[in-house]
């Protein structure tokens, strides 16, 4: 235990408690973890807290935050790595069907779906091969995808997978989750990466609706936006002043064999066009300068390039090159458009709302990389590859709830104070600290602030529920001594 003087910082883990208490997380995963319970939950504090996973830095932490262990006891490094290397499939599987369970599968939901992949060195990891990265250091990766449900704002599953294995073809192996677990009236919010005809028609198959992002470039789209150009882009009826774009609706088939009408609904950001052209002649630029450099060469181009120039050899050599103006042209038509299809009737307006949702997908994955501590594993074996996503994932649930709240009050207040983000409202929240006094007896050192309390009062907590904690665990501590 802390020497005297040193102090216990208080305040993250009473909103951590807090929030584990309001979904019974506790109660689920002592059923698979038993006695292990505690341990993981502080090692689902620590990543929240100091955005970390390093096992190693545990005990640091342990030291001067209370503990979800029995006695608040302070484990070893060692204890961490023993633990992540027995849980089993079979427990995270049991918490999972449990944390589902829980859910209200009578209510209509939009379930938002993502995934990336992570690039790993490590040594016995099955998940990992080769694959299509998303940041590609030419190593093998492993694959990690959340289903979360946008209309509760709470994450539903997860799922592993190994890295050559893509979005397209695991999206199936989902929805037959989805359906496993349940849940019947639902819809599917999803990035253009599971776009394929495929996905659709097992959607179809399954009667459930979804709502997809279209590259702008596809033939398809490409055409619907020709056919319907200088129509609505300045019509004031069709613009969606929240987003500063204008949409409109039209209805066609996706392909020949479709079956079904589906919604089109076509988008036009100004901002956006301006961007998007300026990008494209910067790129032409650039590859005109590359392709010029190498005349006179026998280098050999790829597609990237033949699809924007034509490229004429003599025996091997390139002697020329040509700008193909028409395909060119066409992409800076395009610039500035996009498409979002649903299958159930709806406005441009309701669809864009309703994709946009799925950003905080999107901030799972960027919460998972830069605040739990998931760009880098730093384990050796699959189970505790295994462990170390349940972990995230128990921390991603908590810390998507903390930020929600935040969220909440900070549109109730005027100048979005910069003190309601999630990692500012923690490192506040810290300075909550009970201290060790000559009597053995930690004390709160001293009131909360003002912006201390307006955070809790985002959790419905106050001065006297911090007392009421502080008490509870200073009596725990001075048992022990």
């Amino acid at each position: 235990m802390p020497t005297a003087g040193c102090c216990l910082r208080i305040g993250s883990w009473i909103v951590i408690r807090h929030v584990l208490d309001e979904y019974h997380l506790s109660e689920m995963l002592y059923k698979p973890l038993g006695k292990s319970t505690g341990l993981f939950l502080d090692l689902v504090s620590f990543s929240i807290i100091d955005q970390d996973n390093a096992g190693q830095y545990y005990p640091d932490f342990a030291f001067c935050h209370p503990l979800f262990t029995d006695q608040m006891k302070i484990y070893s490094d060692v204890t961490v790595s023993r633990l992540l290397s027995t849980v089993s499939r079979e427990q995270i599987i049991t918490f999972l069907d449990d944390w589902n369970a829980g859910r209200d599968k009578k209510q209509r939901i939009y379930v938002s779906y993502d995934s990336t992949n992570k690039n790993c060195q490590a040594g016995d990891i099955d998940l990992v091969e080769f694959g299509k990265a998303k940041d590609d250091k030419g190593i093998p990766v492993f694959n990690v995808s959340i289903a979360f449900d946008k209309t509760n704002r709470v994450p539903l599953f997860y799922e592993e997978y190994p890295g050559s294995i893509t979005d397209v073809s695991q999206f199936r192996c989902m929805v037959d989750k989805v359906i496993e677990y349940g849940y019947k009236k639902i819809g599917f919010i999803l990035d253009r990466g599971y776009f394929s005809k495929e996905n659709i028609q097992y959607m179809d198959e399954n009667q459930y609706s979804f709502i997809i992002m279209a590259k702008g470039c596809k033939s398809l789209v490409a055409s619907m936006v020709d056919s319907i150009r200088n129509t609505f882009e300045t019509d004031r009826k069709c613009l969606i002043r929240t987003y500063k774009v204008y949409g409109t609706t039209i209805t066609s088939r996706l392909y020949e064999d479709d079956t079904d009408n589906r919604y089109f609904h076509i988008f036009y950001n100004p901002s956006r066009q301006a961007a998007e052209r300026e990008k494209l002649e910067q790129k032409i630029e650039r590859y005109h300068e590359f392709l010029d450099q190498h005349i006179g060469s026998d280098t050999q181009f790829g597609k990237t390039y033949q699809d924007y120039f034509n490229l004429y050899y003599k025996g091997k050599k390139l002697v020329g090159v040509q700008e193909r103006s028409d395909v060119v042209q066409r992409e800076l038509n395009l610039c500035g458009y996009f498409c979002i299809i649903t299958s159930e009737k709806m406005t441009a307006e309701q669809a864009l709302i309703q994709y946009k949702g799925r950003d905080i997908s999107e901030k799972l994955f960027s919460a998972d990389k830069s605040f739990l501590g998931g760009q880098s594993m730093r384990v050796q074996s699959s189970e505790a590859v295994s462990t170390k996503f349940f972990i995230e994932f128990i921390a991603l649930i908590v810390r998507n709830r903390i930020y929600n709240l935040l969220k909440e009050t900070m549109q109730k207040l005027d100048g979005n104070p910069s003190y309601l983000t999630v990692p500012a409202a923690l490192r506040e929240l810290e300075k909550i600290e009970m201290t060790r006094q000559l009597d053995k007896v930690y004390r709160l050192d001293h009131a909360v602030t003002k912006t201390q309390k307006v955070i809790l009062s985002s959790f419905v907590l106050d001065w006297n529920y911090v007392k009421y904690r502080a008490e509870h665990i200073s009596k725990i501590l001075t048992t022990i001594n």
